[in-house]
């Protein structure tokens, strides 16, 4: 056996069980509960998840000893685009203070790690995991909890469990405040394109939406409500769609500011000038915004100081400080620039 190999006969704190132990009660060598314990792949799967058991039951935790962690997971659902961007800078900025390095896992558009990356976090032994839009499988969660590597959730996808620390924006005042901006300026059609609906923030959004229509006795008319996916592809679709119904809508909110830039190209095609012709609002404030033509007016949503506040979540965590506040949530913004206008008699 390798000094490498050589399994760590480490006391634990009260409640947790030994290494020793663990594989007293699992029936297999202190070698192989090591391996499982670091993450190591070399273990049968029937073996492994005898052993996750076994410590699911009764706990495992190594003496507190001084924090060498050098690492911050960062797990986002796609790379792709500013909103991607705008975290990075997030959690580099605070990580860079800690002399914390940002290893980076994307998940190809789905919103849950897969075994290989868990193997890899329990190898690396980060300071902690920050997953955006995402979040690991209760497995995982149990597994990252064993071996005392905390993890924050940035935008969750759904409401997170009171002990899980999160990061979010208030989504429902955001929806609130793009629908009664544009119902001040005179507009009762207003559409609105969703994200998907198993995503906390566009539920979140639609409710706020729905809150300001019937403040201001409007109907919610279903027709003018269609279900996008966060992308500019669904902004462009539905769009088109939405400028085709007999009574067209004047106003179009998006729920985020890609699928509003596709809501500019649909009307471009059909020869609608914004927003002489239809005023189009959407949510993030990501710098492209600022950039459209005429320059998009959004709801801010500030993703790289959610990302910083994770960030900073993680270093507490990790340095066993006591933690005054699990969800946090940041205010929204209504920016207005030059694509809403009042309604046209």
């Amino acid at each position: 056996m390798t000094p490498a190999e050589r399994p760590s006969t480490d006391t634990v704190e009260r409640g947790g069980a030994t290494i020793a132990r663990i594989a007293e009660l699992a029936g297999v060598s202190t070698a192989t509960v090591s391996k499982v314990v670091n993450g190591r792949a070399e273990v049968a799967a029937e073996t492994r998840a005898m052993v996750e058991g076994v410590i699911r039951e009764h706990g495992y935790r190594r003496q507190k000893k001084p924090n060498r962690a050098t690492l911050v997971e960062l797990v986002l659902h796609e790379l792709e685009g500013a909103y991607a961007m705008e975290v990075i800078k997030g959690v580099e900025r605070v990580a860079g203070e800690h002399e914390l390095a940002v290893v980076l896992t994307e998940l190809r558009g789905k919103h849950t790690p897969g075994r290989t990356w868990i193997e890899g976090v329990l190898t690396r032994k980060p300071a902690g995991v920050i997953t955006v839009f995402s979040g690991p499988t209760p497995a995982q969660q149990e597994q990252l909890a064993s071996r005392g590597i905390p993890f924050v959730l940035v935008d969750p996808t759904s409401v997170p469990e009171p002990d899980f620390p999160s990061v979010g924006t208030s989504n429902w005042s955001g929806g609130l405040s793009a629908t009664r901006h544009l119902l001040e300026l005179g507009h009762r059609r207003i559409a609105a394109i969703t994200g998907p609906p198993h995503a906390l923030s566009s539920r979140a959004r639609l409710d706020g939406y729905r809150a300001a229509l019937d403040a201001a006795d409007v109907p919610v008319d279903p027709r003018l409500i269609r279900e996008g996916d966060f992308n500019l592809v669904d902004g462009l679709a539905h769009g088109r769609d939405l400028l085709r119904l007999d009574v067209p809508p004047t106003a179009v909110f998006a729920f985020n500011d890609a699928q509003a830039l596709g809501v500019y190209h649909a009307a471009h095609e059909a020869g609608l000038r914004i927003p002489h012709d239809l005023s189009v609002i959407g949510f993030d404030d990501l710098p492209p915004a600022q950039w459209a033509i005429p320059p998009l007016t959004t709801i801010r949503q500030p993703l790289s100081d959610m990302a910083a506040a994770a960030t900073d979540m993680i270093v507490t965590l990790n340095q066993g400080e006591p933690f005054t506040q699990h969800r946090l949530m940041l205010a929204t913004d209504l920016v207005v620039r030059a694509s809403t206008a009042a309604l046209r008699g």
